[in-house]
């Protein structure tokens, strides 16, 4: 294995832009509105630092989650626009074990991130969040994500839960200190909300 960097910027561009449901991840537990528990980071250290950011292409909601139920939200960066995201400074273990608990998969294992760091992507498997990207570099240090191997013209779209349009909006609000009719702008006219949603159900979530 190549030598791994020991900390990359994690990059959310869902519900864990909250650093209430990211902390799930890392300290393990249930976040509020969820239906099961994280068994958490072998790190449980909070990140050392968190960015507003600003990603090329879109995010929509598909799938259904078995966390929150309805949709989930999926980046495709060859969709037009941009979407906005919150990265977290974490060590390259604890992103590896938040990905292994997206991914379904036990925590407890490092990445070997070689892949997606020299290719841009790395896909680890056919699920949801079970590709790597590589997002760019942020103040020395490489900013990664995951997400699904399959552009959204190839799924269909699903609307997602109140709980979890409201997680979503508290993280867009604490990285990008958006209000809440901005946020529910956002997100009711991303595909798979739209149309099920309305800017003004969606701003009423985060009230």
């Amino acid at each position: 294995m190549s030598t791994q960097p020991l900390l990359v910027w994690y990059a959310s561009y869902g519900a864990n832009m909250s650093s209430d449901r990211l902390g799930c991840y890392i300290e393990g537990g249930m976040p509020p509105g969820g239906t099961r528990a994280n068994p958490g980071c072998r790190d449980r250290a909070a990140p050392r630092d968190s960015r507003a950011v600003w990603l090329s292409g879109g995010v929509y909601f598909a799938l259904r989650s078995p966390m929150w139920g309805g949709g989930l939200a999926v980046y495709d960066p060859a969709l037009p626009g941009a979407a906005p995201a919150r990265a977290h400074l974490v060590t390259t273990a604890q992103f590896s074990d938040i990905a292994a608990q997206e991914m379904y998969r036990e925590p407890g294992t490092d990445l070997d991130l070689s892949t997606v760091l020299s290719r841009g992507r790395h896909q680890l498997g056919e699920g949801r969040y079970e590709t790597l990207l590589r997002l760019g570099v942020l103040e020395g240090h490489p900013v990664l994500g995951f997400t699904a191997p399959w552009p959204m013209a190839r799924v269909e779209t699903v609307a997602p839960s109140a709980a979890y349009l409201r997680t979503i909006g508290t993280g867009l609000s604490a990285a990008h200190d958006w209000g809440t009719g901005r946020i529910g702008a956002y997100l009711a006219n991303r595909p798979g909300a739209r149309g099920a949603w309305t800017p003004e159900q969606v701003a009423a979530l985060l009230a």
